[in-house]
């Protein structure tokens, strides 16, 4: 006799897995309400608790924002890179890896991202105008420690994001938005800002600004090595020691 194939799942998990299904189809918008509770139990026959427990599957892997209060409500979120990252963060805080050891896969992807850039026929349109934008805002930044921080990573993560390949902005763009957050994290605990001096900053920007030529010639392979040298020489930075916290993550995400 065959074993029964049909598994038996919690009503609970239905709900979530149907309520799932329309958030990422983008039948539920990102950043809309959820309807409230006696609207969804009339929809979906299930008991409060199995209702709620759905939400609370839904909250955990981050598709929805539960808001308390009067203005209260369950928010809906499209699964999106700080998502991501702050999954993996979870993972990789919960085995103690390092600021170092997350660093280092970024030296191997994001110099890969800046290759595939370079490789876009569209580059002219889509990527080096971006990229000079980000470039000439971050120069005109450069005396402010934090906002040359924060326009820095801009940058990086605009990398990131143009390079086309789906897999690779949601991947690379989880660990670009951990670094990024651990980074403008610790730039609001500096108290001496000449820890990094203008006349540095601006040398970091220098190479920014050789990565985008590189791109808009179409050279990859100069555009990859570049990239590459820059990420060894800017992750030396005081708060790069220390392990992945991706409670960081979140502070920054809102």
């Amino acid at each position: 006799m065959s074993e029964p194939t049909v598994q038996f799942r919690r009503l609970a998990e239905q709900v979530a897995d149907q309520l799932r299904r329309r958030i990422l189809l983008g039948e539920l918008a990102d950043g809309s309400i959820l309807p409230k509770e006696d609207e969804l139990l009339r929809e979906f026959p299930v008991s409060k608790p199995s209702l709620r427990e759905a939400m609370r599957i839904l909250e955990a892997e981050g598709l929805l924002r539960v808001r308390r209060g009067k203005l209260g409500g369950a928010v809906v979120r499209r699964p999106d890179a700080a998502n991501v990252a702050y999954t993996i963060g979870l993972v990789l805080g919960s085995q103690e890896v390092s600021l170092a050891d997350l660093g280092g896969a970024l030296r191997q992807m994001e110099p890969a991202c800046a290759a595939l850039c370079a490789e876009r026929p569209d580059r002219m349109r889509t990527v080096v105008p971006a990229l000079r934008h980000l470039h000439a805002e971050a120069v005109a930044a450069a005396d402010d420690f934090q906002q040359a921080i924060s326009a820095s990573r801009r940058y990086h993560e605009a990398l990131v994001a143009s390079c086309g390949n789906q897999t690779m902005i949601m991947l690379a763009g989880a660990l670009e938005t951990l670094w990024s957050a651990h980074e403008q994290s610790w730039s609001t605990r500096v108290r001496d800002h000449s820890i990094v001096p203008v006349e540095e900053r601006l040398a970091v920007l220098e190479e920014h600004r050789q990565v985008i030529d590189a791109i808009e010639a179409g050279d990859s392979r100069r555009a990859h090595d570049l990239a590459a040298a820059h990420l060894i020489n800017a992750q030396h930075y005081p708060g790069s020691a220390g392990t992945v916290d991706p409670t960081i993550v979140r502070h920054w995400d809102h």
